[in-house]
């Protein structure tokens, strides 16, 4: 039967379940949409705020530092320089004695001795002595080989030489009795080289009157290589 009312037709008594459940699911599902809204919509309007905290790190305001001044290096230092090293020569040593047998330097007279004064030993230092002829060296190759021989080996190698004059006190045999440096050759070492052939020296007395008497003498000693001029002089003697 059709209710005209209601406009719907109401479920007729003694209908199947099926039936049932058809004519009861449209407001059933309305229904539920409904409450399922009404859930949301109170969930949201009364869930409590969450936020998350704050843990951000306040590093503040790095002050700025300003870079040290720049520094030069310092200059590298300087090499240290070797000392020239002499040139090696295979020349032979040419050590020339210049000696002129009538040329010697005797010492200049003294003065006159004050009164009452004792007698002066000639010995003691080179002094004037009245001579009529002078000593002559009697061994001139033994002393050119001695020379050679005490001629500084690294003077020598390097080309370096020098004079050096020598005073010989020689006593009435023509003995050399004492010598020391009269004028250096600039070179301590050349001049200690002469004097150790200085005793060397075989000289022939001094003659005064026709009496043998001792006497000082200066004679050059030349140290040279076979290259090396002596100054002054044109020819060795």
């Amino acid at each position: 039967m059709i209710d005209h009312n209601q406009g719907t037709a109401a479920p007729q008594p003694g209908g199947s379940a099926n039936e049932d459940f058809k004519h009861s699911f449209s407001p059933w599902f309305w229904g539920s949409i409904s409450a399922a809204t009404l859930m949301h919509f109170l969930v949201f309007a009364f869930w409590p705020s969450m936020s998350a905290a704050d843990v951000s790190i306040d590093t503040g305001t790095t002050p700025l530092i300003n870079p040290p001044a720049q520094i030069e290096p310092p200059e590298p230092p300087q090499p240290i320089t070797r000392p020239a090293l002499p040139v090696i020569t295979d020349a032979l040593a040419d050590v020339d004695i210049t000696i002129d047998d009538f040329d010697f330097d005797n010492p200049p007279p003294p003065p006159p001795p004050p009164p009452g004064d004792m007698d002066i030993n000639i010995e003691d230092a080179p002094i004037w002595t009245a001579v009529d002829i002078y000593p002559f060296i009697k061994n001139r190759e033994e002393l050119q080989r001695a020379l050679e021989r005490e001629y500084p080996p690294f003077y020598r190698d390097a080309g370096i030489g020098g004079t050096a004059r020598v005073w010989f006190f020689i006593d009435e045999t023509g003995k050399v009795v004492k010598t020391q440096i009269h004028t250096s050759s600039g070179y301590e070492a050349l001049d200690d080289a002469a004097l150790k052939v200085s005793h060397l020296y075989e000289f022939s007395p001094a003659m005064n009157r026709d009496k043998p008497v001792p006497v000082w003498v200066s004679l050059d000693i030349t140290f040279r290589t076979r290259q090396q001029p002596i100054p002054g002089d044109s020819a060795a003697v």
